[in-house]
């Protein structure tokens, strides 16, 4: 089977879809939001099920939806991504030209995985993780003084860092309490400080994170947190592990106690459930719990391969996010998890989703003459509704929300306050929230009158576990990636980051030629960046 390459508006279900958008469903009409709307627009998959009967859609949309599916081969293209066909690359342009195949790093407890040898070599790590993990649960893996590690620092950026830091603060009920993980992310200085302030190094492992062993802002906090090791008198190299590309300038025992391998055809957002992570995850949270993240999102993997969007939750919200992007001319998205264990979820999301579909250019190399990704943001509830939502109540920007909820808490730790428990409320606000949103409010007064007809729906789980964690990560990232498919666009690449990079690169020269010369001045004399480093006063510090 060929890979689906028809630009978006070459299909014939948009203009179908552009039609119905000219009178979507009313969400505040009288009678509009019943108990049959309800039980019909609802859909269960795994552990979560998806009430979307407050989105503006209707019997007609939603079929019009699945034709775009279908005339997308969106589910074709991810059974073909997970079977290892070339999915990252711009036909006519020099770009990546590499397989896409994250589904791989869980795909392991499959008979016939979809991709044997990208699986075996997830297999591979997972073993010598758990060896390493082994070593340590039994003391044979010790620091200089014979103590046992309690504590990791994770240094890495973008996707090193926001996925599987996501995942670690999600699941902390579940943490080893004996052992804590810190983060290191931002080139500032003061972010390493930060971290290293307080920490018996003597007793801390250094996960360094780096798929090409030459990212900037990784190497550079590296070598502070070195530094700091070599201060303390101890030896990095008994401390040091690497999570990087075989073969790269990080792959040297000389240097790490021990490395694991992270593939090219695995993206840095979508690397979560690989050693980017799994590392972290495995020191922190105990194998068993990480394979149980791995299982869920398996287990969602498979489900996406269900062609009935009704039956698919990742590829229904992504339809439903494409017709309030594309139809209804939406262009955020706020993410609102109603537990305080997803704190970090939301930053994680807005990478993987702005990263990937943020792409003006299609996979035939033509420029886009629609909508790709959405903006992506977000905050926990309740604390968000004493902050931004006015604005999505009232203001004059409509925002379309994906709130995620759960019936129980992790630590099973409540009471009956005035009649109900914390986490009663909890799920009570976040359900209100979405009437309110969808059904709104007249009133003589305009300042209390709320317009309604803002799109949202809820996803909800019975607990925040490993495996609810494995599947909810899954399902977002296949949600994008579906998006991506229906739109034409390389979902797999990151251009827009390069030229900061090169530019930032451009600034460390004039950095250096003023540290070694008090005069220096660079023989372009108007070069924008010289002077806004002028301009900035950072001349000034040399």
């Amino acid at each position: 089977m060929t890979i689906h390459n028809k630009n978006f508006d070459e299909m014939s279900s948009p203009e179908v879809l552009r039609k119905l958008a000219t009178s979507p469903f009313d969400l505040t009409a009288p009678g509009s939001l019943t108990s049959q709307r309800i039980s019909q627009y609802t859909c269960q998959q795994n552990s979560f099920t998806l009430l979307y009967s407050t989105q503006r859609i209707n019997e007609a949309v939603l079929a019009e939806l699945q034709q775009l599916a279908d005339e997308s081969q969106a589910v074709e293209q991810f059974i073909m991504m997970k079977k290892g066909a070339v999915m990252n690359r711009v036909a006519g342009c020099d770009s990546e030209n590499r397989q896409v195949l994250h589904t791989a790093s869980r795909d392991i407890f499959n008979e016939l995985p979809a991709e044997p040898e990208a699986s075996g070599k997830a297999r591979a790590e997972l073993d010598r993780l758990r060896h390493f993990l082994n070593d340590l649960r039994n003391r044979r893996l010790t620091n200089q003084q014979g103590k046992i590690f309690t504590d990791m620092i994770q240094i890495g950026i973008g996707g090193s860092d926001l996925g599987p830091r996501a995942l670690y603060h999600a699941l902390a009920a579940f943490r080893n309490p004996e052992r804590n993980v810190h983060f290191v992310a931002n080139v500032d200085p003061d972010d390493t400080a930060t971290v290293l302030r307080n920490l018996d190094l003597s007793r801390t492992l250094v996960n360094v994170v780096s798929k090409s062993g030459t990212t900037l802002e990784t190497l550079t906090n590296e070598e502070l947190v070195r530094r700091a090791y070599v201060q303390a008198g101890l030896e990095p190299r008994h401390h040091f592990i690497a999570v990087t590309g075989k073969g790269s300038p990080m792959d040297n025992p000389d240097k790490y106690l021990r490395s694991f391998y992270m593939y090219d055809y695995i993206g840095g957002r979508y690397s979560t459930t690989s050693m980017v992570g799994g590392v972290m995850l495995g020191f922190a949270l105990g194998h068993d719990n990480f394979i149980e993240i791995l299982k869920g999102a398996n287990s969602m993997d498979i489900g996406a391969e269900e062609k009935d969007i009704r039956k698919n939750i990742p590829l229904l919200m992504a339809l439903i996010g494409i017709w309030n992007h594309n139809f209804l001319g939406l262009e955020t998205l706020a993410i609102l998890p109603y537990s305080q264990a997803l704190i970090r979820f939301p930053a994680h999301i807005q990478q993987c989703d702005m990263e990937s579909n943020g792409k003006s250019v299609s996979r035939l190399g033509t420029p886009l003459n629609h909508q790709s990704g959405p903006i992506i943001w977000g905050e926990v509830g309740t604390n968000g509704q004493h902050a931004f939502y006015q604005l999505i109540h009232q203001g004059t920007t409509v925002v379309p929300v994906e709130f995620i909820g759960f019936r129980q808490n992790q630590y099973e730790q409540d009471m009956d306050i005035k009649g109900t428990t914390s986490q009663e409320k909890l799920v009570a606000n976040l359900l209100a929230q979405s009437i309110a949103l969808a059904c709104g409010r007249d009133n003589n007064n305009p300042n209390r009158r709320f317009p309604g007809n803002r799109p949202n729906m809820v996803l909800m789980a019975d607990r925040l576990t490993p495996r609810a964690m494995g599947e909810l990560l899954a399902l977002y990232e296949t949600k994008i990636v579906f998006q991506g498919f229906v739109w034409n666009i390389n979902s797999f690449d990151q251009e827009g980051v390069q030229l900061g990079k090169q530019l930032a690169n451009k600034l460390l020269d004039h950095f250096q030629g003023m540290r070694q010369d008090k005069s220096y001045c660079p023989a372009d004399h108007d070069d924008p960046g010289w002077a806004l480093l002028k301009a900035a006063g950072m001349n000034r510090k040399m």
